[in-house]
């Protein structure tokens, strides 16, 4: 067989433009007529006027054409529905949307709090208002704080005790340091003014006493020898200090403190805490304190020489503090 021209039936030269070329003007290829068409001899011309194709609908056969075969994995045309008519895979062929029957609403349902339209932020407003709240109550601590902070250092040293204690003996060089609260001021007397006991008198000669005119008492170191005060005036009971400013020379003394008749718990100290030599009075100036409990109103008060006693002391002035001090 020789190869040759097979003409213009094959489909591959089944140019609807060939009868532009000149093969295919010298294979027959015309104009179409009507602008439809191939330009062979033989071709099909299906002109259809506008809208009169139906979109959705199955495609009708043409005259001569066969209706098209559906295709492995596809729906013939004649089974396809319209979109929500069939129910689709894994569906259920008598499901009916709530819609169609008057059930759950599909419009979208408010949240919470939303107020039917979109959901708003945060409350800033109530937390504004809670931390104006914290820091003024802050402040406001930190002012009390600062108005109660402060402690009474003399009313937390007031609780004194009311029973007799020990006697004291302060020297020269000891501090003033007091031991409880301020002292209300009460009586004091001078050496002339005391009321003395057999054997003891007054006398100016030694330097150093504070007495009015430099009076001090002498004598006291018999045994039975005393002074006595009867101080009136005491605010209220409770306990005192007595102050007595004498003077010792040499060795240590002490002598017998009586109270409202009552002997005291132990000896008045008159120790020499200038450490004046032996008969060296002038010197030895300087001051003793107990701290007896008083009644209100008025006490006797009496310093003597009793059994055991040392009492080679001058004494100078008498003086009472409320509490329990040291000066």
């Amino acid at each position: 067989m020789t190869p040759g021209n097979n003409g213009a039936s094959t489909p591959e030269d089944d140019d609807p433009f060939g009868y532009l070329y000149a093969d295919g003007q010298a294979n027959g290829a015309t104009p179409p007529p009507g602008g439809g068409g191939y330009g062979y001899p033989g071709s099909v011309n299906r002109v259809r006027a506008v809208g009169e194709r139906q979109y959705g609908q199955p495609a009708q056969p043409g005259y001569g054409q066969q209706p098209p075969t559906a295709q492995y994995g596809q729906v013939p045309p004649q089974q396809q529905q319209a979109y929500g008519q069939q129910p689709g895979y894994g569906q259920n062929a008598h499901y009916t949307a709530p819609e169609m029957m008057g059930g759950a609403p599909t419009s979208r349902q408010p949240l919470p709090g939303d107020g039917g339209g979109r959901g708003r932020g945060p409350n800033t407003k109530g937390l504004l208002i809670g931390a104006i709240a914290v820091v003024a109550a802050v402040v406001i601590g930190i002012g009390v704080a600062m108005l109660g902070g402060g402690s009474d250092d003399d009313n937390s040293s007031d609780n004194v005790s009311s029973t007799p204690s020990t006697s004291q003996s302060a020297s020269p060089s000891a501090s003033a340091s007091k031991s409880s609260g301020a002292s209300t001021e009460l009586p004091a007397v001078d050496a002339k003014a005391l009321n003395l006991g057999t054997g003891v008198s007054t006398a100016s000669d030694v330097e150093g006493a504070l007495s009015d005119g430099g009076v001090y008492v002498t004598g006291l170191n018999a045994t039975g020898a005393s002074v006595t005060w009867n101080v009136s005036n005491i605010p209220k009971t409770g306990a005192y200090t007595l102050f007595a400013r004498y003077s010792a020379a040499g060795d240590d003394q002490s002598m017998t403190l009586t109270v409202n008749g009552k002997v005291f718990g132990t000896k008045l100290s008159m120790k020499n805490y200038t450490g004046a030599a032996d008969g060296d009075f002038a010197k030895g100036w300087t001051k003793t304190y107990a701290y007896p409990t008083l009644n209100k109103g008025t006490n006797t008060i009496t310093i003597s020489c009793g059994d055991g006693d040392s009492c080679n002391v001058l004494l100078d002035q008498l003086s009472l503090k409320e509490g329990q001090v040291k000066d």
